[in-house]
């Protein structure tokens, strides 16, 4: 019997010959992820545990994005317990609003195909873009990492998606995520991995493959991987004889298979407030919005600034609409700015924030109020997520949202 990627990552990080799903592994982690909301508690219980030292400092990245900038006194705390630990621990890898934590870690190479790594924030799954199983992880669980560098799992069972064919126009990445999590449920993968593949897959950019990472755990999923190609070892600056072990055999097993054929999928639409209550963008058009949010770890790259630029050159955003449009890296927000498209953002009448996790997370940049219905491109519109439990969010694609923010209410974009 064959293998899947997940089974082969953890077979070769472990040393062993054969790992069927359901057996319990120790892995040796290849890099840590610890962003300012949860640093606290990480160091706390690391000092709980009896521990001193990291067991490698330059395996550790400590990212600052969810409170930035902060939007609270409390906040300030975090960033000064932060600090002290990169001083005491001796951290090389550390990112004061740089961007958000999951464009940082694939992007500056944190995270390449192969590796294993845990974070302290459940959109970890998004590093499966370059064939690395990552995974979120709580507070405990990240200092006993820190402490040991080792982390027991229980290998995965695995669904194969499989997408072939051409995307029609106005079909993202997003749309094909979106309808994978109406089809599966927000329960339908737990603790699986969704493993990718097919010529529409092929076809995608780095960047796409990410958002539909990022977006697995809202599937439950406990990873999501793409084996990685040529794109691939462009993007994280590898070499592809390196990996080539790395893709799924013929024969591997999965719990599941499911099939779509990209000409028959359209623009849809995560409506409040489940991310699994999909529906196609047509049947909500016309819906009226109070606020569109471009940005995110999801949709938040070159790409997707790349498609609202083009939608709204030489528009104007709809009267009483407000467009917040958040760049996920400092260094995507300087090639939009290179490419013109902050200069149609702004003509156009939209809010250009700095990096980080901003409205996603409801900490800043864009809080909503009772009554409000704001259009997003980030991964989750549960209650009080962006503002009080009477927001209603809407969840889209980077095209859908800049069409919608041009008309004020819920438009697909035909192209």
């Amino acid at each position: 019997m064959g293998h899947t990627l997940i089974e082969k990552i953890i077979m070769k990080n472990t040393g062993s010959e054969n790992v069927l799903p359901g057996q319990i592994k120790t892995v040796s982690v290849d890099r840590v992820m610890i962003h300012d909301i949860f640093i606290p508690f990480v160091v706390d219980k690391f000092k709980e545990m009896g521990f001193t030292r990291v067991w490698n400092p330059d395996k550790v990245v400590l990212i600052y994005d969810h409170l930035v900038p902060t939007s609270a006194v409390e906040d300030v705390r975090h960033f000064q317990i932060g600090d002290a630990f990169v001083k005491e621990q001796g951290l090389t890898h550390f990112h004061r609003a740089d961007g958000i934590c999951h464009q940082l870690m694939p992007e500056m190479g944190y995270a390449k195909p192969g590796n294993i790594v845990f974070g302290t924030d459940s959109h970890t799954t998004t590093y499966g873009c370059v064939g690395c199983f990552s995974s979120g992880i709580g507070y405990t669980e990240m200092a006993s990492i820190l402490g040991t560098g080792e982390m027991w799992v229980r290998v995965p069972e695995t669904i194969k998606v499989v997408v072939n064919g051409k995307l029609p126009k106005g079909v993202l990445s997003k749309d094909i995520i979106l309808r994978l999590i109406g089809d599966l449920r927000a329960d339908g993968a737990t603790y699986k991995v969704l493993e990718f593949s097919g010529s529409t897959i092929d076809e995608m950019s780095v960047s796409s493959r990410m958002t539909m990472s990022n977006m697995a755990i809202e599937a439950g999923a406990k990873a999501a991987l793409f084996a990685p190609d040529e794109k691939t070892c462009e993007f994280s600056k590898v070499k592809k004889e390196d990996v080539d072990w790395l893709y799924a055999d013929e024969d591997a097993a999965y719990c599941k298979v499911m099939e779509y054929q990209a000409e028959d999928l359209v623009p849809v639409l995560a409506c409040p407030s489940q991310v699994d209550n999909i529906k196609s963008v047509e049947s909500q058009a016309g819906t009226k919005l109070d606020q569109v949010f471009i940005g995110s770890c999801t949709n938040g790259r070159l790409e997707d600034l790349a498609v609202a630029a083009k939608i709204l050159e030489g528009k104007q955003v709809a009267p009483y609409v407000k467009l917040i449009i958040t760049p996920a890296s400092r260094s995507i927000f300087r090639e939009a700015i290179a490419a013109g498209y902050i200069e149609t953002f702004v003509k156009a009448g939209a809010i250009v924030t700095q990096p980080g996790c901003g409205l996603c997370c409801g900490r800043a940049c864009g809080i909503l109020t009772d009554g409000e219905r704001v259009l997003a491109t980030n991964n989750r519109n549960f209650l009080g997520r962006m503002g009080t439990s009477k927001v209603e969010i809407y969840l889209a694609s980077p095209a859908t949202a800049a069409a919608s923010a041009v008309t004020g209410v819920i438009t697909a974009y035909e192209g």
